[in-house]
Protein backbone atom coordinates (compact mmCIF):
# COMPACT_ATOMS: atom_id res chain seq x y z
CA UNK A 1 0.00 0.00 0.00
CA UNK A 2 2.78 2.06 0.86
CA UNK A 3 4.47 1.29 -2.67
CA UNK A 4 1.21 2.28 -4.54
CA UNK A 5 0.86 5.81 -2.18
CA UNK A 6 4.64 6.71 -3.10
CA UNK A 7 3.99 6.01 -6.94
CA UNK A 8 0.97 8.26 -6.77
CA UNK A 9 2.68 11.62 -5.62
CA UNK A 10 5.42 10.79 -8.24
CA UNK A 11 8.05 9.53 -5.89
CA UNK A 12 10.13 6.20 -6.45
CA UNK A 13 9.20 3.40 -4.34
CA UNK A 14 12.06 2.56 -1.90
CA UNK A 15 11.55 -1.34 -2.23
CA UNK A 16 12.96 -1.02 -5.79
CA UNK A 17 16.24 -0.81 -6.71
CA UNK A 18 17.72 -0.71 -3.12
CA UNK A 19 20.97 -1.67 -2.62
CA UNK A 20 21.54 -4.90 -1.24
CA UNK A 21 24.79 -6.21 -0.05
CA UNK A 22 24.05 -10.14 -0.89
CA UNK A 23 23.02 -9.76 -5.11
CA UNK A 24 26.59 -9.95 -5.85
CA UNK A 25 26.28 -13.75 -3.99
CA UNK A 26 22.93 -13.97 -4.83
CA UNK A 27 23.60 -13.84 -8.50
CA UNK A 28 26.02 -16.35 -8.04
CA UNK A 29 23.93 -18.62 -7.34
CA UNK A 30 22.05 -18.56 -10.39
CA UNK A 31 25.03 -19.36 -12.74
CA UNK A 32 24.56 -22.88 -12.74
CA UNK A 33 20.62 -22.69 -13.08
CA UNK A 34 21.60 -20.11 -16.34
CA UNK A 35 23.77 -22.77 -17.85
CA UNK A 36 21.35 -25.49 -17.81
CA UNK A 37 18.98 -23.19 -19.32
CA UNK A 38 21.62 -22.62 -22.12
CA UNK A 39 22.01 -26.24 -22.89
CA UNK A 40 18.33 -26.90 -22.86
CA UNK A 41 17.86 -24.07 -25.76
CA UNK A 42 16.92 -21.34 -23.96
CA UNK A 43 19.19 -17.98 -24.90
CA UNK A 44 21.19 -16.46 -21.98
CA UNK A 45 19.29 -12.83 -22.30
CA UNK A 46 16.36 -14.66 -21.99
CA UNK A 47 17.36 -16.45 -19.05
CA UNK A 48 17.84 -13.20 -17.64
CA UNK A 49 14.69 -11.82 -18.32
CA UNK A 50 12.83 -15.00 -16.57
CA UNK A 51 14.77 -14.71 -14.07
CA UNK A 52 13.90 -10.58 -13.05
CA UNK A 53 10.23 -11.44 -14.22
CA UNK A 54 10.21 -13.97 -11.95
CA UNK A 55 11.58 -11.65 -9.18
CA UNK A 56 8.83 -9.26 -9.35
CA UNK A 57 5.81 -11.52 -10.05
CA UNK A 58 7.03 -13.30 -6.28
CA UNK A 59 6.95 -9.75 -4.75
CA UNK A 60 3.92 -9.31 -6.09
CA UNK A 61 2.44 -12.42 -4.95
CA UNK A 62 3.35 -11.92 -1.65
CA UNK A 63 1.96 -7.75 -1.42
CA UNK A 64 -1.09 -8.89 -2.94
CA UNK A 65 -1.56 -11.83 -0.84
CA UNK A 66 -1.42 -9.28 2.23
CA UNK A 67 -4.74 -8.05 0.40
CA UNK A 68 -3.71 -4.37 1.82
CA UNK A 69 -6.35 -2.65 -0.63
CA UNK A 70 -9.00 -4.59 0.35
CA UNK A 71 -7.72 -4.35 4.23
CA UNK A 72 -7.86 -0.46 3.80
CA UNK A 73 -11.06 -0.60 2.33
CA UNK A 74 -13.09 -2.75 5.23
CA UNK A 75 -10.93 -0.13 7.84
CA UNK A 76 -11.99 3.17 6.29
CA UNK A 77 -15.66 1.49 5.95
CA UNK A 78 -15.24 0.10 9.74
CA UNK A 79 -17.21 -2.54 8.12
CA UNK A 80 -18.21 -5.86 10.11
CA UNK A 81 -16.46 -8.39 7.73
CA UNK A 82 -13.48 -9.96 6.87
CA UNK A 83 -11.63 -10.65 3.56
CA UNK A 84 -13.26 -13.74 2.97
CA UNK A 85 -16.74 -12.89 3.65
CA UNK A 86 -16.44 -10.00 1.11
CA UNK A 87 -14.47 -11.83 -1.62
CA UNK A 88 -17.79 -13.75 -1.00
CA UNK A 89 -20.69 -11.07 -1.60
CA UNK A 90 -18.31 -9.87 -4.61
CA UNK A 91 -19.17 -13.73 -5.66
CA UNK A 92 -22.43 -13.32 -5.31
CA UNK A 93 -22.57 -10.00 -7.48
CA UNK A 94 -19.86 -11.68 -10.23
CA UNK A 95 -18.88 -8.67 -11.85
CA UNK A 96 -18.42 -9.12 -15.15
CA UNK A 97 -14.43 -7.67 -15.57
CA UNK A 98 -13.61 -10.83 -13.16
CA UNK A 99 -15.85 -13.62 -13.75
CA UNK A 100 -17.10 -13.02 -17.38
CA UNK A 101 -20.61 -12.28 -18.42
CA UNK A 102 -22.16 -15.20 -16.19
CA UNK A 103 -25.64 -14.70 -16.45
CA UNK A 104 -26.55 -18.23 -14.03
CA UNK A 105 -28.62 -17.87 -11.15
CA UNK A 106 -26.03 -18.06 -8.04
CA UNK A 107 -25.84 -21.13 -5.58
CA UNK A 108 -23.48 -21.98 -2.66
CA UNK A 109 -21.58 -24.45 -5.47
CA UNK A 110 -21.31 -21.28 -7.97
CA UNK A 111 -19.75 -19.12 -5.36
CA UNK A 112 -17.29 -22.14 -4.28
CA UNK A 113 -16.35 -22.44 -8.09
CA UNK A 114 -16.11 -18.52 -8.92
CA UNK A 115 -13.44 -17.91 -5.88
CA UNK A 116 -12.04 -22.07 -5.94
CA UNK A 117 -12.77 -23.04 -2.59
CA UNK A 118 -14.78 -25.99 -0.86
CA UNK A 119 -17.85 -25.94 -0.96
CA UNK A 120 -18.49 -26.31 2.59
CA UNK A 121 -16.29 -23.36 3.15
CA UNK A 122 -18.34 -21.48 1.46
CA UNK A 123 -21.87 -22.77 2.63
CA UNK A 124 -20.30 -21.34 6.10
CA UNK A 125 -19.61 -18.00 4.43
CA UNK A 126 -23.10 -17.50 3.07
CA UNK A 127 -24.71 -18.78 5.92
CA UNK A 128 -22.62 -16.26 8.27
CA UNK A 129 -23.57 -13.34 6.02
CA UNK A 130 -27.11 -14.39 5.82
CA UNK A 131 -27.24 -13.89 9.56
CA UNK A 132 -25.61 -10.48 9.19
CA UNK A 133 -28.06 -8.98 6.99
CA UNK A 134 -25.97 -8.49 3.63
CA UNK A 135 -26.90 -11.74 2.29
CA UNK A 136 -30.35 -13.82 1.98
CA UNK A 137 -31.86 -16.97 0.05
CA UNK A 138 -34.67 -17.20 -2.34
CA UNK A 139 -36.28 -19.58 -4.62
CA UNK A 140 -34.35 -20.16 -8.17
CA UNK A 141 -36.77 -18.82 -11.01
CA UNK A 142 -35.80 -21.55 -13.09
CA UNK A 143 -36.22 -24.72 -10.58
CA UNK A 144 -38.14 -23.95 -8.16
CA UNK A 145 -36.68 -26.93 -5.95
CA UNK A 146 -33.80 -24.99 -5.88
CA UNK A 147 -32.42 -22.47 -3.67
CA UNK A 148 -29.84 -19.51 -4.71
CA UNK A 149 -28.79 -16.48 -2.70
CA UNK A 150 -28.88 -13.28 -3.48
CA UNK A 151 -27.35 -9.68 -1.67
CA UNK A 152 -30.00 -7.85 0.05
CA UNK A 153 -29.73 -4.48 -0.11
CA UNK A 154 -26.63 -3.58 3.00
CA UNK A 155 -25.08 -6.04 0.76
CA UNK A 156 -25.03 -4.54 -2.58
CA UNK A 157 -24.17 -1.33 -1.31
CA UNK A 158 -20.78 -2.68 0.07
CA UNK A 159 -20.13 -4.13 -2.78
CA UNK A 160 -20.52 -0.94 -4.64
CA UNK A 161 -18.76 1.24 -2.47
CA UNK A 162 -15.74 -1.15 -1.97
CA UNK A 163 -15.58 -1.37 -5.55
CA UNK A 164 -15.39 2.49 -5.99
CA UNK A 165 -12.73 2.85 -3.65
CA UNK A 166 -10.22 0.19 -5.38
CA UNK A 167 -11.03 1.86 -8.77
CA UNK A 168 -10.91 5.32 -7.83
CA UNK A 169 -6.83 4.35 -6.35
CA UNK A 170 -6.45 2.10 -9.38
CA UNK A 171 -8.05 4.44 -11.86
CA UNK A 172 -5.70 7.75 -10.08
CA UNK A 173 -2.54 5.52 -10.43
CA UNK A 174 -3.12 4.79 -14.10
CA UNK A 175 -3.70 8.34 -14.51
CA UNK A 176 -0.03 9.13 -14.54
CA UNK A 177 0.29 6.23 -17.85
CA UNK A 178 -0.27 7.22 -21.24
CA UNK A 179 -3.13 4.94 -22.87
CA UNK A 180 -0.16 3.63 -25.11
CA UNK A 181 1.09 2.16 -22.01
CA UNK A 182 -1.83 0.82 -20.55
CA UNK A 183 -2.80 -0.87 -24.07
CA UNK A 184 0.66 -2.27 -24.39
CA UNK A 185 0.75 -3.68 -20.81
CA UNK A 186 -2.69 -4.77 -20.49
CA UNK A 187 -2.67 -7.57 -23.35
CA UNK A 188 0.83 -8.90 -21.97
CA UNK A 189 -0.17 -9.08 -18.74
CA UNK A 190 -3.52 -11.02 -19.76
CA UNK A 191 -1.01 -13.55 -21.75
CA UNK A 192 1.21 -14.23 -19.09
CA UNK A 193 -1.47 -14.71 -16.92
CA UNK A 194 -3.44 -16.96 -19.02
CA UNK A 195 0.75 -19.20 -19.21
CA UNK A 196 0.39 -19.18 -15.38
CA UNK A 197 -3.11 -20.87 -15.27
CA UNK A 198 -1.90 -23.29 -18.28
CA UNK A 199 2.13 -23.24 -17.83
CA UNK A 200 1.29 -27.18 -16.91
CA UNK A 201 -0.20 -28.54 -19.49
CA UNK A 202 1.24 -25.84 -22.29
CA UNK A 203 4.99 -26.97 -21.26
CA UNK A 204 3.94 -30.84 -20.48
CA UNK A 205 5.21 -32.31 -23.87
CA UNK A 206 7.80 -30.08 -24.88
CA UNK A 207 9.89 -29.92 -21.41
CA UNK A 208 9.29 -33.78 -20.53
CA UNK A 209 12.01 -35.24 -21.03
CA UNK A 210 14.47 -31.95 -19.25
CA UNK A 211 11.99 -32.46 -16.25
CA UNK A 212 12.44 -36.21 -16.16
CA UNK A 213 16.64 -35.55 -16.59
CA UNK A 214 15.93 -33.40 -12.73
CA UNK A 215 13.92 -35.75 -11.28
CA UNK A 216 16.61 -38.38 -11.74
CA UNK A 217 19.36 -36.09 -10.72
CA UNK A 218 17.54 -34.99 -7.38
CA UNK A 219 17.06 -38.61 -6.17
CA UNK A 220 21.12 -38.86 -7.17
CA UNK A 221 21.98 -35.85 -4.96
CA UNK A 222 19.48 -36.79 -1.94
CA UNK A 223 21.09 -40.57 -1.94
Amino acid sequence: MACILQERKGKPCGCAGRPDPEDRAIGSRDDSLKAYLAQAGIPPEVADRALTLDAIVQTWRRRVQKRELGRMALRELDLPLDLPKLDVLIAIWAPSNEFGRDETETMVSTIATRLGIDPSRASRLVSDLINQGFVKRAVSQQDARRTVVELTDSGLAIVETVRTIKFLMLGDYLSGWSLDEIDAFVPQLERFAHWSDQAETMNAGRLEGEIEKLAARLKDRMG
